[in-house]
């Protein structure tokens, strides 16, 4: 999903990793600076339109499969220059693979063929554009409105993405036997998020979209009444029927990097190592990276998650909060507005979702709240509908979560009620030197980090509805109504130093670190409860868990819709393994791979995943277009096929390729 400052923290020069040599397209690819390494053969499907990558991949069950069009370039001809929701007709993905073979596409060498999506067998039909009119002419896909019914892209303040560019998610809930009638559920990649309904159905002319019955859910009572959502990304179909969104919340973390926040009490301030999860109330949040440079000069430093504090103005607007002029007490309508009263709460976004009753006139959404809070990009529920597996996207931030519910989480009569307990990671194997990805095998154990109740985690969250960006500015010594930017310098000096005081404070997460290894989750004070789960990443660092999993992205496994099965093979894409997943300390110490790796893990009897060891590890960045060219790169999404073959969607920096495309692979593994 879009990281638009990934790279900033990438070296220019990638390490020399000698992979040895892959199978790649039914070929072995070796080179002088190492090869990637493919267990199995991997095919190039489809290309996107310049600009776009491949997200949301379903596969119906006619075996035609579905994705989304995200953020092409607006520069690409009709109809390839907006986000789209399409499904490939004239192919079959079969579950036994007996009639779904094709040729290998080439690679796009024209601006012609670069502009559009391409497909190596059968076409793109496109269902859905982004802005497209719905729900009877009084909304626009992927478009959220004011409570007034505007549409909250008409007001200023900064952009996450042009909303309805960013189409994710797509779970299919059929509502027939044969699976050819039903709705589509899209998630949109922006802030404020949306997740759109679309109705379908398979005629003899093929799938159809009933854009007139379609809804955007975030006009829901009750999708507003949550707080609506924020940079809702991948999704799963839980094994009862419901789509579960996933909130992509970059801006969470509280440190950068693979600081800790017992590093910045121990060096008695924040600078240098404070993260954007301190600065989301602050007037004009985006402009924190600016200040720190302004404030700090040749000190200053990368706030992790900054620019994903983007969009939370026109969240404001969605929840009917007012804005004031910061000098004047008038709406100016002016970037940077000081809100009152109605501000968004940084604590209800970053959370798994869970659509119940989807095909009824009103779905009702829930988060869960209990799974712990992080940048989502999807989650993977398993049969015995206890256990929750979620990704979390971007730089050592944790990467990959678990939950397990006391009991089967349908059977709640309450949402509240759903009580479990919430995992971190911990690496049992970390290597003392550099290893090859090609053969490091990560051998896992899951700390537990508390176990609470989804009713009482809310009720942690809503202790902090009240606070605003007023609240920021107490911060400062200067009164702000009477010298603002004086009194904003002075409150970022104080927040960037001693941390922001509306929220939980590094005290309070030290503390429970503190409490944690001493007594154990269950022996910590009452009031420190709410740490593992409303900030879960700065727990997970405190008590030693492994967080350097690098951008941590698709999940899924090869069991039926009814779930993950004791012994389906799970499949997770990391579309980078750099930064603190490539460096000399910490439990993750891989020679650094631009190109990113798929791990592979075995569901165990009980549920339980120990054990990740690589499938796929993309190219190097001086690795030659000849193989570059021809290898899955940057893999973000992942979605298995009934018989075990794996669609692996880029996201791709491209490196060394001769072409700026996207593309889709069918990877088949050695062992089918």
């Amino acid at each position: 999903m879009p990281d638009f400052t990934r790279r900033q923290l990438i070296s220019s020069t990638a390490a020399a990793v000698a992979l040895g040599s892959a199978g790649v397209g039914g070929a072995t690819q070796q080179t002088d600076t190492g090869a990637p390494f493919i267990d199995g053969e991997a095919d190039l499907f489809a290309t996107t339109a310049l600009g776009a990558e491949v997200t949301g991949p379903y596969v119906f069950d006619t075996d035609e499969l579905l994705f989304s069009l995200q953020h092409p370039s607006t520069d690409n001809p009709e109809p390839y220059s907006k986000g789209a929701i399409g499904v490939i007709e004239g192919h079959r993905f079969d579950a036994d693979g007996a009639n779904d073979d094709f040729d290998e596409l080439s690679i796009p060498t024209t601006k012609a063929e670069q502009q559009r999506l391409r497909v190596a067998n059968g076409r793109y039909k496109i269902l859905a554009r982004e802005n497209d009119t719905i729900d009877g002419g009084d909304a626009n896909l992927g478009v959220p409105r004011t409570p007034d019914g505007e549409r909250v892209d008409s007001f200023d303040g900064s952009r996450y993405s042009d909303l309805g560019h960013n189409p994710d998610m797509n779970q299919f809930v059929p509502t027939n036997e044969a699976g050819t009638e039903g709705y589509l559920f899209t998630n949109f990649e922006q802030s404020p998020g949306e997740v759109s309904r679309i109705p379908l159905a398979r005629t003899d002319d093929g799938w159809e979209a009933d854009l007139e019955s379609a809804i955007n859910l975030s006009s829901l009572d009750a999708f507003r009444e949550m707080g609506g959502t924020r940079i809702d990304c991948g999704g799963d179909l839980s094994p009862w029927g419901t789509p579960m969104p996933a909130e992509e919340e970059y801006s969470h973390p509280l440190t950068t990097g693979t600081a800790s926040v017992s590093d910045m009490l121990d060096a008695g301030t924040g600078v240098g190592m404070r993260g954007a999860g301190h600065f989301f109330n602050r007037p004009n949040p985006t402009g924190i990276q600016g200040a720190v440079e302004e404030l700090y000069g040749d000190s200053s430093w990368y706030v992790q998650g900054y620019w994903a504090l983007s969009g939370v103005e026109l969240l404001g607007y969605y929840l009917g909060a007012e804005p004031y002029d910061q000098r004047g007490g008038n709406d100016t309508g002016s970037p940077g507005l000081l809100f009152g009263g109605g501000f968004p709460n940084k604590y209800r976004y970053g959370y798994l979702l869970d659509i119940r009753e989807p095909t009824a006139e009103q779905p009702e959404p829930m988060k869960y709240y209990v799974m712990g809070r992080a940048s989502w990009e999807l989650s993977e529920a398993a049969a015995d509908r206890r256990t929750v597996y979620g990704t979390s996207d971007g730089q050592d931030k944790g990467g990959l979560y678990k939950f397990v519910a006391a009991e089967p989480i349908p059977d709640y009569d309450d949402p509240a009620d759903i009580r479990g307990t919430l995992y971190a990671p911990k690496r049992t194997n970390p290597p003392e030197g550099k290893e090859d990805p090609r053969n490091a095998v990560v051998e896992l154990e899951w700390l537990p980090l508390g176990t609470a109740t989804n009713g009482e985690v809310e009720s942690w969250v809503a202790e902090y509805d009240d606070i605003d960006q007023w609240d920021y500015m107490d911060h400062a010594e200067t009164d702000w109504w009477e010298d603002f930017d004086r009194a904003l310098a002075e409150a970022d000096r104080e927040v960037a130093k001693n941390g922001n005081k509306d929220f939980i404070s590094d005290e309070m997460v030290a503390e429970w670190a503190r409490q944690y290894e001493r007594n154990g989750p269950e022996g910590v004070d009452e009031r420190l409860r709410r740490v593992p789960f409303l900030e879960t990443r700065a727990a997970t660092r405190e008590v030693d868990g492994t967080v350097e999993f690098r951008k941590s992205e698709g999940i899924d496994t090869d069991g039926s819709r009814g779930g993950a099965e004791p012994g389906d093979n799970m499949y997770i894409g990391l579309s980078e393994v750099n930064a603190g997943m490539a460096d000399d300390t910490g439990d993750m110490k891989h020679q650094q791979v631009d190109g990113g790796m798929v791990y592979r893990a075995t569901v165990e009897d009980d549920y339980n995943v120990t054990r990740l060891e690589p499938a796929v590890v993309g190219p190097n960045a001086d690795d030659p277009a000849s193989v570059a060219d021809k290898t899955p790169l940057n893999v973000d999404n992942t979605c298995v096929l009934p018989d075990g073959r794996v669609l692996l969607c880029e996201d791709a920096d491209q490196l060394g390729r001769s072409y700026p495309n996207d593309g889709l692979y069918v990877y088949s593994p050695s062992q089918l």
